[in-house]
């Protein structure tokens, strides 16, 4: 029961937004032409909110079919990184425990994971459950915003900022230190300038990078001066 109550902790604050941006996009796609069943497999099988929407937005716009899977793909290559960072504490896992829970990785389970790995109490299946407990409330509030949609006009969610401050919770919540700010500080602002001239979503990626191996150089050399920091 501790461990369900545990799992259960992590879990419902992406719930809670997993519920409002879902039944959000089930709406928007219910306007696009998208019918409820459509909607549910869209997010079954690609479960991710800003692929989503996006995909959702280039078709309702004509845009073609290899037009958007590869839209879709660059904007989700971030995975990559998150997988990355969480396989130091999958060691052991089968390929087949690796399979399912790569499919259920987002960025909002992947920071509650991270959070909860790092405190030192957390295990694989505790996040795999929080992933998959993510996963069922998301499938179920977009296809529940796909029937509601006939009933809600359209463009009355605030999609933009529900999105934004997600994300903005998510980085207050992993912020324990001066280095952090500073990552994400790098991070967030050539993200900015590069979006300026990087076409699509590879400024984030690049942004990304630079800042994680800017802080990591700042860091080590700081730990140089003193001997060791809390940074």
């Amino acid at each position: 029961m501790r461990i369900l109550k545990e799992v259960f902790e992590a879990a419902w604050p992406i719930c809670v937004g997993y519920f409002a941006i879902g039944v959000a996009f089930g709406v928007l796609a219910q306007k696009a032409g998208l019918k409820p069943l459509e909607i549910g497999l869209m997010s079954v099988f690609v479960f991710a909110g800003s692929a989503q929407f996006i995909a959702v937005s280039m078709l309702s716009s004509g845009a073609a079919a290899a037009s958007v899977i590869l839209t879709t793909f660059v904007v989700n290559i971030r995975h990559l990184l998150m997988s990355s960072s969480l396989a130091v504490h999958l060691n052991g896992c089968s390929r087949r425990f690796l399979f399912l829970y790569a499919y259920g990785i987002t960025d909002e389970s992947f920071a509650v994971n991270t959070m909860r790995f790092r405190e030192g109490r957390w295990n694989a299946y505790n996040a795999l459950a929080v992933n998959h407990i993510a996963n069922v409330v998301w499938v179920g509030s977009t296809v529940a915003g796909g029937f509601a949609g006939q009933f809600i006009p359209g463009g009355s969610f605030g999609i933009d900022y529900a999105l934004s401050a997600m994300f903005i919770s998510l980085l207050v919540l992993q912020t324990r230190g001066g280095i952090y700010v500073i990552t994400a500080i790098l991070a967030g602002g050539w993200s900015v300038l590069l979006s300026l001239f990087v076409p699509g979503n590879m400024h984030v990626i690049v942004a990304s990078l630079f800042g994680a191996t800017a802080a990591f150089g700042i860091r080590a050399f700081l730990d140089g001066q003193r001997g060791g920091s809390r940074w």
